[in-house]
C-alpha cells in the first residue's frame, strides 16, 4: 500500500481510539466545546511540527540547544566517574575510551543536572511565567476549570511535582478532575527525565528532542480528550471560570546556588527512583516469565509477559497506520512499556532499528510519540502516591481514578502517535 494509505489508517484511528475512550467510560453527555477545542488543538499542534518550515527550524534549535545541555551534564559525570560516564564511541582527553553503555552512570546524572537546572529556573520565577502562559492558552481554548488547566500546563515541565500547583485544590477537585490531572500526570514526560530519551535515540532519529519536545505538548490536549470523553464533567467545578495561581509569583527566597543544589537533590532522589522501580519491576517480570516458561511454547516461542502485553497492544498498533510487518515488533515495544517503562521501550526501539533498521521513519517517528508518556504501572503508583500524600482523605479515589489513568493515559499516547502518523512528511 502507498503512504497516503497509511496515512488515512492514521487518521481513522485517531477517531476509533477517541470513541474507544467514551465507549469505556461513563457514556454522559459531553461538553462540545472542551472536546472540539482539544481536537482542534492537537492537530493544530500537529500540523506546526510536521508541516511548517518555520517550526522544524524551531525544533532543530530545540534539539540543538538541549544536545548541547547533554554535552555540559557529561563534564562533571566524566570527572566523577571517568570512562565510565563516556557513551559508547567515546574517549576521554588521554584516548581511554568508554566501555560501553552503562544506564546508571550515564544516564542518572543527565536526571540530576536537567533537574538543578529547572530548580534554578524556577527560582528565577523563569518557569512560573511559562506555565501560567499554557495555562491560560488552556484555558481559554479548551473551556478547561482554573485548576485544571495549571495542572495541564504544569506537565510539560514536571512529573509528579506537577500536583503541587493545584495542591489547595485537590481535596475539592471532581472526579473528572482528578482524572484529567493524572491522565496529563502519565501521558507527558517531565523536562527532567526528557534527557534519557535523547540519549537513547539522538543517533538514530534526526531532532530528537525537539520531537520529543513536540510529542509532550501534543499529548496535553489529547490527554485532556480521552479524559472527559472517557468521565465528562458532570459537576460545578470549584475553579470555573477563572484560572487561581495562587503563589505563583512567590519566587522561592533561596539563592541561585541553593536552588541547584536543591534540584540536583531532587533528581538524586528521582534517579535513585528510576533505579529502584527498573530492578524490581524487571526482577518481577523475570519470575514471572520463568512462570510462564512453565508452559508449552506457542507458535514456537515460549511465553512472556511482553508477549502477552504485546498480543493486547496488537489491534492499537494497527490503528497507528504502520505497516504490517511493523506490527509484530511494535505491538512488542508498545506492551512492554506497561512493564519495563518508557526507558527500556525508547532503548529497545533503538536497539532495533540501529542493528536491523526494521521500520521506516514515519513508523520511527509514530512510535517515538506513541511511547512519550509514563505509560507503566510503576509511575501509576509513584502518581496515586505523590497525590494521595498530598490530600489523604481522598487516597481511595484517588487510586480508583489511577487505574484509570493508566487505560487513559494509554489512549491519548496512542492519539498522539496518529496525528505524527498522519502529518509526518518523511
Amino acid at each position: 500500500m502507498e503512504d497516503s494509505t497509511y496515512r488515512l489508517i492514521s487518521l481513522s484511528g485517531f477517531f476509533v481510539i477517541a470513541s474507544i475512550a467514551w465507549m469505556t467510560g461513563a457514556r454522559t453527555k459531553i461538553k462540545i466545546a472542551t472536546i472540539v477545542g482539544s481536537i482542534s488543538l492537537a492537530w493544530a499542534l500537529g500540523a506546526l511540527t510536521f508541516w511548517f518550515s518555520g517550526s522544524r527550524v524551531a525544533l532543530e534549535w530545540i534539539n540543538d540547544f538541549l544536545i548541547s545541555l547533554l554535552s555540559a551534564s557529561q563534564k562533571g559525570s566524566i570527572f566523577l566517574f571517568g570512562p565510565l560516564a563516556l557513551s559508547p564511541g567515546q574517549a576521554l582527553a588521554d584516548g581511554t575510551p568508554s566501555i560501553g553503555f552503562v544506564l546508571a552512570f550515564q544516564i542518572f546524572p543527565t536526571v540530576i543536572f536537567f533537574s538543578a537546572l529547572i530548580g534554578g529556573l524556577y527560582n528565577l520565577g523563569i518557569m512560573q511565567k511559562i506555565v501560567r502562559l499554557f495555562s491560560r492558552a488552556f484555558y481559554r481554548i479548551l473551556s478547561l476549570s482554573g485548576a485544571e488547566s495549571l495542572a495541564a500546563s504544569a506537565n510539560l515541565f514536571f512529573g509528579v511535582e506537577s500536583g503541587l500547583t493545584v495542591r489547595p485544590y485537590l481535596n475539592k477537585m471532581t472526579r473528572s478532575e482528578l482524572l484529567t490531572l493524572m491522565t496529563c500526570m502519565m501521558a507527558t514526560v517531565a523536562s527532567t527525565v526528557m534527557g534519557i530519551y535523547v540519549i537513547a535515540l539522538h543517533k538514530i532519529f534526526p531532532n530528537i528532542a525537539g520531537h520529543l519536545v513536540s510529542a509532550s505538548l501534543i499529548s496535553i490536549p489529547c490527554a485532556i480528550l480521552v479524559s472527559k470523553l472517557f468521565c465528562p464533567e458532570q459537576e460545578q467545578p470549584e475553579t470555573l471560570g477563572e484560572i487561581r495561581d495562587d503563589g505563583g509569583d512567590n519566587l522561592n527566597q533561596t539563592n541561585l546556588m541553593n536552588a541547584f543544589v536543591e534540584g540536583g537533590s531532587q533528581g538524586v532522589k528521582m534517579a535513585v527512583g528510576i533505579a529502584t522501580v527498573l530492578i524490581i519491576v524487571l526482577g518481577l517480570e523475570a519470575l514471572f516469565d520463568l512462570m510462564l516458561g512453565k508452559l508449552p511454547d506457542f507458535q514456537g516461542q515460549p511465553f512472556s509477559a511482553t508477549r502477552l502485553l504485546g498480543w493486547v497492544t496488537f489491534p492499537f498498533t494497527i490503528l497507528l497506520g504502520l505497516r504490517p510487518e511493523e506490527w509484530e515488533i511494535a505491538s512488542q515495544i508498545l506492551g512492554s512499556r506497561f512493564i519495563e517503562t518508557e526507558v527500556s521501550a525508547y532503548f529497545s526501539l533503538a536497539s532495533i532499528q540501529a542493528t536491523d533498521s526494521a521500520l521506516t521513519m514515519r513508523s520511527m517517528t509514530i512510535l517515538t510519540y506513541g511511547l512519550c508518556g509514563f505509560v507503566h504501572i510503576s509511575s501509576m503508583g509513584i502518581f496515586m502516591g505523590g497525590l494521595s500524600v498530598l490530600v489523604p482523605s481522598r487516597a481511595q479515589e484517588i487510586s480508583l481514578v489511577g487505574l484509570q489513568a493508566l487505560w487513559t493515559s494509554f489512549l491519548a499516547t496512542l492519539l498522539t502517535g496518529c496525528i505524527a502518523g498522519s502529518l509526518v512528511l518523511t
